[in-house]
């Protein structure tokens, strides 16, 4: 499943297990808004994705990865790393990406607090 490429495609990169992403999905729902949904945990983003997110968010990948996972560690990553070694550790660990993501068109929201996905409505 590919990133939105029209203004009226929404898709939420969720988490069932996160409460945020969670909360998100059921604003959406609440709202009767029409999405798709991108397990990203089990349908992982690549690079070239991973990159093209990062614009629509318009913030550098430091911004969006949860620097206190293990695997941020294990990866020998730290907040100083380069985008270029924190995309590649991120596609290979999704659990890395911010969540919950909901992308519409060309722009992205993370959803902390959840209703700063709302702006995209």
């Amino acid at each position: 499943m590919s990133l939105p490429t029209q203004p009226d495609e929404l898709l939420l990169l969720h988490n069932p297990r996160c409460s945020k992403s969670r909360q998100v999905k059921a604003l959406l729902q609440e709202r009767g808004v029409d999405f798709v949904e991108r397990r990203y945990l089990e349908d992982a983003l690549d690079s070239e994705e991973l990159t093209d997110l990062g614009g629509r968010l318009g913030q550098p990948t430091s911004e969006w990865v949860r620097s206190r996972e293990s695997a941020f560690a294990e990866n020998g990553l730290s907040m100083q790393s380069d985008e270029a070694d924190l995309i590649v550790a991120v596609a290979a660990n999704p659990i890395l990406m911010e969540r919950p993501i909901l992308i519409r068109g060309q722009e992205a929201r993370v959803g902390r607090p959840p209703e700063s996905v709302l702006t995209l409505l």
